[in-house]
């Protein structure tokens, strides 16, 4: 995509200028598309950058800090942009962290872990699970937020509480200041250069540390902000707790917001966790006597205290799977979500006994039980996390869910839960309802808020401004425990603090940042008025995505995240080309976002819906995709249908292309195979599909039969078998380990296991409609499920057969649609609950590599599919970088860029294994070009350590 940088201002283009000397042009982003796409998180704010830059190394970092001071050019850094209070954009300089930021390292005993900024926080605690620990700080996002992001925020959560956050649990850090200069704390040599280079620097911490430590009123306000969770402004309690003035900066980067450096690396001292752990879900008839309950359990051996108020129960008491009698609650009702852990049985035993005690003289709803059943422990869980979504998914179109994150002395709880509920009626917020981390006082609410009127603001100052005197004046809390000041609360921290300790802010931010070029305006603002200002617009786009609240969950998911645009941002995008149309301000700005928005948006996206699985309410940002192609291909829907009533010979006539491709590639050979059919493409202006030495051979024909082989007995359990059109047509790769089909192959397998196969009539034309689906196609989509399931009603005596289907994509397209009498299994499915019994296995001792497909996990079957491996084979390498493939059906011939970087980091991870499996024949076609391993399905796996059942 062409840069513009005619609209930006002269500093901007020289900056621009310089940058290309050391960063590649693809990486310095000035489009209108993109710098709306890239700059907007989670917040409700929105500054669109002038220039968004990409870095990879620590040295570009600081090169560009440098040529910031030298140019007066702020930069904002951003992690995985999920934070809530506005401290992620910029309409300045946006620097994002590329592919180079994701290295790792665990000490000898797992006591530490060495973390660049780009590592999600969940795979930190995937990389230490194996130690039996996990790094304290545990925020609701820490799925998708990156480790810069959470330290920069001193992000915490349900369980990290005070004891295990950022600041606490903070072992060493290597960090950019703001003129350039580099220091790890881990290293004593840079310390020791650093502490030559700054004496000025150091000199003025220890100073500031020793007029704060000697200050009384000063030192006993720190000390009692926290006591509670706080992070509102700076970390001043680095000036109290710690002399040395390298402590003292390390500890003041921690929740600094990205306002006083850079921090390229952190080290953090990790915590136990105990696999052993037992969850309750206590009712309580009134607020009151929950949050006595809150106290008496503070000295108890609980890991979380999560408090659920009566509007909270009532927004998901009509779920399903919820217990009737929440819904005869009184309305001073509340709850609390208890949970304990213990590195043994007998000690979570031991704890239940004692944390059941500490409260049994309270009067509760229903009696207190504690379960240690992994799946309901998580429907608990699921309630107290579908709060926040809850509200999101009844809000009004057009308005936005904003949670607030507050803190009260736990022993003033109950009458600051009162307080908030008579602020929510005074200012007319009555979805309003709240949760927290009670065990630490921190509470959050949540309410749905518009812009679009000058009531609408009032409203929402008047809220603001009354709970900040509430929290300060009355309770002497935190206004922000846990989200971060941002530009929410930057007008309040003076109020929170007192003028003395936000001097002392503004001393540490003109010390460390004297140009003012890191991240203006987050923290310290002297603009009373921010956070009503530069305020997000959430206009109505399409019902299908119209309840997202631009959190950013979905973003690790999406094969497409790094080459163009995540789920997040294909939603923003399309929601600000609906406000061009309907607004008709700017056709031109329209024009060019439509244009652009069909490649970024549209060509690249693989609408495999794994953003749904992450997503807090639920949005399938691929239905919007397809809809989107539904219009754009209108006029192709008299074809499609064509298409669909001659499946048979289309099927027929791809066979042969796939056997004419596989004879040119036996005749030239791989490289000159790929040398001509690259050229090509070329000169098509890629209309030719790429042509790849994994492109599969062409697979004979299944021959249909009804009759069971001789090594079936006549009690055989009867199996329908369904290929998908891929197993028809496609082959393994050429100079493949087996030659075997799969779907000879899952006939062998099958009758091994003692099944009678049976295949429907006519199956070369039978389709489940996906190829047409994902081109939104729908007609003839529809059409084509409609036909096989009557087909499947035949063939299975109206369901009373069950049906195999031996391709993960096409099975969940048929659970969204065939008859309901049809038992339709997913081979993982059938392989797991009625194969792996009937056979003795031998596992092979040999690594493999498997990739869950996206559809797999749509399904819910990463497990069972685990298990099947891990029963075939010693070692089971799953890459942790890598979700969706981005094959897409025929993406990996058509956009091929797609599939090559959601799997850029397979070979490196996987190159030792001895093959790898799937459930998906187009999906490994990708694999086995871009590892260098042949993926086949997990059946061949199976069949190769398997025999007969010994009766």
């Amino acid at each position: 995509m062409t840069n513009n940088t005619a609209t930006m201002k002269p500093e901007f283009q020289t900056l621009f200028e310089r940058l290309q000397t050391f960063i590649s042009a693809d990486r310095l982003i000035t489009d209108p598309l993109r710098t709306l796409a890239y700059g907007t998180d989670a917040s409700f704010y929105r500054l669109i950058p002038q220039l968004v830059v990409r870095v990879e190394t620590e040295q570009e970092v600081v090169r560009l800090i440098s040529l910031a001071q030298e140019l007066g050019t702020p930069l904002t850094f951003r992690a995985a942009g999920t934070s809530l209070s506005g401290q992620a954009i910029t309409d300045a300089v946006l620097v994002q962290l590329g592919d180079g930021w994701k290295g790792y390292d665990i000490n000898a005993d797992a006591s530490e872990i060495r973390l660049q900024p780009g590592v999600i926080g969940a795979h930190a605690n995937r990389y230490l699970a194996p130690f039996n620990r996990k790094i304290g700080p545990d925020p609701a996002s820490i799925n998708a937020a990156k480790i810069g992001g959470i330290a920069a925020n001193n992000a915490s959560g349900m369980c990290c509480g005070t004891a295990q956050n950022s600041y606490r649990t903070l072992s060493a850090m290597r960090m950019v200041l703001s003129d350039g200069s580099v220091l790890d704390t881990a290293d004593p040599e840079s310390v020791d250069n650093f502490r030559r280079q700054h004496r000025g620097l150091m000199e003025t911490l220890s100073s500031l540390g020793e007029l704060t430590r000697s200050n009384p009123a000063l030192r006993e306000k720190i000390e009692h902000k926290y006591r509670l969770k706080n992070t509102t402004g700076y970390a001043l309690n680095a000036l109290i707790d710690y002399e040395d003035p390298i402590d003292i900066l390390q500890h003041l980067m921690i929740g600094s917001e990205g306002t006083l450096g850079f921090i390229s690396n952190i080290t953090y001292k990790t915590v136990p966790e105990h696999p052993n752990k037992a969850t309750a879900l206590v009712f309580f008839n009134s607020v009151q006597t929950t949050c006595e309950a809150v106290s008496l359990l503070k000295p108890t051996p609980v890991a979380a205290v999560e408090l659920m108020d009566r509007a909270g129960l009532r927004s998901i008491e009509h779920k399903p799977g919820m217990p009737e009698f929440i819904r005869t609650l009184p309305e001073d009702a509340a709850a609390l979500l208890i949970e304990t852990r213990a590195e043994t049985a007998e000690q979570l035993n031991q704890q239940i006994t004692d944390i059941k005690a500490s409260i049994a003289h309270l009067e509760t709803s229903q009696p207190i039980v504690f379960s240690t059943d992994a799946d309901e422990c998580a429907r608990y869980w699921a309630i107290r996390k579908g709060l926040f979504p809850a509200v999101g998914a009844v809000r009004e179109t057009g308005t936005t869910v904003i949670i607030e994150d507050v803190a009260f002395p736990v022993e003033q709880l109950a009458r600051a839960v009162a307080d908030l509920h008579e602020l929510f009626v005074r200012w007319d917020y009555p979805e309003a309802l709240i949760f927290g981390h009670a065990l630490e006082g921190n509470l959050h609410f949540v309410f749905t808020q518009s812009f679009d009127t000058d009531d609408a603001l009032r409203r929402y100052e008047g809220l603001m401004d009354d709970v900040a005197d509430l929290v300060v004046h009355r309770y002497g809390g935190s206004l922000k425990a846990e989200h971060g000041t941002g530009r929410n609360m930057a007008p309040y921290v003076e109020l929170e603090w007192g003028q003395d300790a936000y001097q002392l802010m503004q001393q540490l931010k003109a010390l460390l940042d004297p140009a003012g070029i890191f991240n203006p305006g987050v923290i310290l603002n002297e603009d009373a008025k921010v956070h009503l200002k530069n305020l997000k617009p959430l206009p109505a786009a399409n019902p299908l995505v119209d309840k997202c609240i631009e959190c950013g969950f979905c973003e690790p998911s999406c094969p497409s995240r790094d080459l163009t645009l995540t789920p997040r941002q294909r939603i923003v995008l399309w929601r600000e080309i609906k406000r061009l149309e309907n607004s008709g301000t700017d056709p031109k700005r329209l024009q060019q976002l439509r244009k652009d928005y069909a490649y970024q948006g549209d060509e690249t996206c693989a609408a495999c819906g794994l953003c749904s699985t992450t997503c807090p309410v639920g949005i399938n940002t691929g239905d919007l995709t397809r809809e989107i192609r539904h219009h754009n291909n209108e006029t192709r829907e008299n074809l499609a249908n064509w298409a669909a009533g001659h499946y048979g010979g289309l099927m027929k006539t791809s066979r042969a292309a796939f056997s004419l491709a596989d004879g040119a590639h036996k005749l030239l050979g791989s490289q000159r195979m790929q040398s001509l059919t690259s050229g090509i493409r070329r000169l098509s202006g890629n209309r030719v599909q790429q042509w790849t030495p994994a492109m599969p051979t062409a697979a004979k024909r299944i021959k249909v039969t009804q009759s069971a082989p001789p090594e079936v007995s006549d009690q055989a359990m009867q199996v329908v078998y369904l290929p998908s059109c891929a197993s028809r047509t496609m082959g393994p790769m050429r100079g493949a380990e087996d030659p075997t089909s799969l779907a000879d192959k899952t006939i062998q397998l099958l009758r091994k296991a003692g099944f009678e196969v049976l295949l429907p009539d006519a199956l070369e034309g039978l389709c489940c409609g996906m190829p047409f689906q994902s081109k939104g196609m729908f007609s003839a989509a529809n059409h084509k499920r409609k036909e096989l399931s009557a087909r499947l009603l035949e063939v299975t005596e109206q369901g009373r057969i069950p049906v195999y289907s031996d391709t993960s994509p096409c099975s969940l397209r048929l659970q969204e649609g065939l008859d309901s009498r049809i038992r339709l299994y997913d081979s993982i499915e059938f392989l797991d609950q009625f194969v792996l019994p009937a056979l003795e296995i031998t596992p092979i001792d040999q690594p493999v590599a498997l990739h869950v497909t996206c559809s797999t996990q749509r399904q819910g079957l990463t497990e069972p599919l685990r298990r099947i491996l891990s029963a075939c084979s010693r070692e089971v390498v799953v890459p942790d970088q890598i979700t969706c493939c981005g094959f897409a059906g025929d993406k990996g011939f058509t956009t091929p860029e797609l599939n090559a970087s959601a799997l850029r980091s397979l070979k490196q991870t996987v190159q030792h294994c001895e093959g790898g499996y799937s459930t998906s024949r187009t999906c490994e076609i990708g694999l086995s070009h871009h590892s260098g391993l042949e993926y086949r399905s997990v059946v061949y796996l199976l069949d190769q350590c398997s025999q007969p059942r010994s009766c």
